[in-house]
């Protein structure tokens, strides 16, 4: 059964395919022949492709070091294959310099897979900074925000406070008013004592 694990890493075995199939194609990249390039340029977008899709399902650390793998493994690939089919592949006494031809095909290949690599992990962080500046935009609104709506609370704490305050001088106030009022009263209820006391005796 296959799962999803085992899709994302069929996209890596299809790069690795796509590099191995170049060995069979024409090394004479620049002549006459523009279905020869045509099919190196359609390969390079399959590369491409399949770097950008390994960016999306393994990404980058892990993507890039299972390309860089594959690089390799077809590098060797080919080079066995050259010294063992040297008639196939016409490869007579320049065989070094076949090696390296075969090898640059497919580290070629890799290259631009690393490439789509690097352009979807590039706009996946330039997306992330995005996303960052715009959070980063909508937290200073609600701490700008906030600070409005404390001022609003403080300078509604402070007036109310100095209503209250007032309200209590007020109070106290007409108390000690109050409490003289009643002073002077008791001074003339207790005048007034005095003297019925004094007219009583004299009586």
């Amino acid at each position: 059964m296959i799962t999803k694990d085992k899709l994302k890493y069929g996209t890596v075995v299809l790069l690795g395919l796509i590099m191995f199939s170049s060995n069979f194609l024409s090394p004479k990249l620049f002549t006459g022949e523009i279905l020869n390039f045509a099919v190196w340029f359609i390969l390079s977008i399959f590369a491409f492709s399949c770097g950008w899709i390994i960016n999306k399902t393994l990404g980058w650390n892990y993507g890039g070091k299972l390309v860089f793998a594959v690089i390799v493994a077809a590098s060797i690939m080919s080079v066995f294959m050259v010294s063992f089919f040297r008639g196939y592949f016409g490869v007579n006494d320049y065989l070094t310099e076949n090696f390296i031809l075969y090898s640059l095909r497919n580290i070629m290949l890799g290259v631009i897979g690393i490439f789509g690599l690097a352009v979807a992990e590039l706009l996946s962080v330039q997306k992330q900074i995005e996303n960052l500046k715009h959070q980063s935009q909508l937290n200073r609104k609600i701490t700008e925000d906030a600070e409005r709506e404390a001022e609003i609370i403080i300078r509604d704490a402070e007036s109310k406070a100095d209503r209250i305050l007032a309200e209590a001088e007020r109070e106290s106030a007409e108390m000690i008013n109050r409490k003289k009022e009643i002073e002077l009263q008791l001074k003339e209820f207790l005048k007034t004592e005095k003297e019925l006391l004094k007219k009583y005796e004299t009586d």
